[in-house]
């Protein structure tokens, strides 16, 4: 199992807290693919709130990153949709972000191509009405047991 259809948005953010159960202690890179209004910031939102962060989770469209700082775990949420150059990532000193305990989340991936770190998971959100689809495929080792544990809590 690779895809799995979800009904609405309190499936997406279920999704996200299954990630973030998924993620556990270690860190990761997930890419999230879709178009607009697909739900990526939805499913950041249950990662989040998984997490025990209790305020809101908005879309980093204009600021780039919106950074968390949890008991257990820094949390880096990415909007790269406003990005009109990869290279400005450098400047931006993406590099810094990428610590090996933190979870990036990198809404919009293909605008940091080049620049951004390999994926551990990429996520594809897709409209199947009335719902959305989600795909993953796994790229690390760290990746494919990330994927594995999802599936064993859809599979309940």
């Amino acid at each position: 199992m690779n895809s799995v259809y979800l009904a609405d948005d309190a499936a997406t953010i279920q999704f996200g807290v299954w990630l973030a159960e998924a993620v556990g202690t270690q860190g990761a890179v997930v890419f999230l693919h879709g178009d607009l209004g697909m739900g990526k910031t939805t499913l950041c939102r249950g990662v989040m709130q998984s997490l025990g962060h209790q305020g809101a989770v908005k879309s980093p469209t204009y600021t780039l990153v919106e950074p968390y700082e949890l008991p257990d775990k820094t949390v880096y949420h990415f909007d790269l949709y406003r990005l009109s150059d990869p290279e400005e990532l450098e400047y931006f000193g993406i590099r810094d972000y990428f610590a090996e305990q933190a979870l990036c989340l990198i809404e919009w991936p293909e605008k940091g191509l080049g620049w951004l770190p390999a994926a551990d998971l990429e996520l594809t959100l897709s409209e199947n009405l009335p719902g959305r689809c989600i795909k993953w495929s796994k790229n690390t080792q760290k990746g494919c047991m990330i994927a594995d544990r999802i599936v064993k809590k859809l599979n309940g």
